[in-house]
């Protein structure tokens, strides 16, 4: 049986991850902060996928947020945005054709 995943948070961490969840201007910071938490409340990563956010995750995604978390703490979640560098190949990519 696999190891779930959980999330220890301190009480500073805690009150970080709230205030991003409540006041960032990015919606995708609030999702994952919002996703974050609710892992530390206790609740399975792959249910939070399925049936925790708005739009529903591939699970691995979750857990990626939750890795770059571990890793980096907000500071990760907040310079991680959607999508990668996607945008940045397709600008270089478009400056070559000329």
């Amino acid at each position: 049986m696999a190891i779930r995943r959980t999330l220890a948070l301190k009480a500073k961490q805690q009150l970080e991850l709230e205030h991003h969840r409540d006041h960032d201007p990015c919606p995708c910071v609030r999702e994952r902060c919002s996703v974050l938490l609710q892992i530390a409340a206790g609740r399975a990563p792959h249910a939070i996928a399925i049936r925790g956010v708005l739009r529903p995750r591939d699970p691995d995604t979750v857990y990626g947020w939750l890795r770059v978390y571990e890793t980096e703490g907000v500071a990760g979640i907040v310079a991680h945005q959607h999508g990668g560098n996607h945008r940045r190949s397709l600008r270089r990519a478009r400056r070559a054709e000329r």
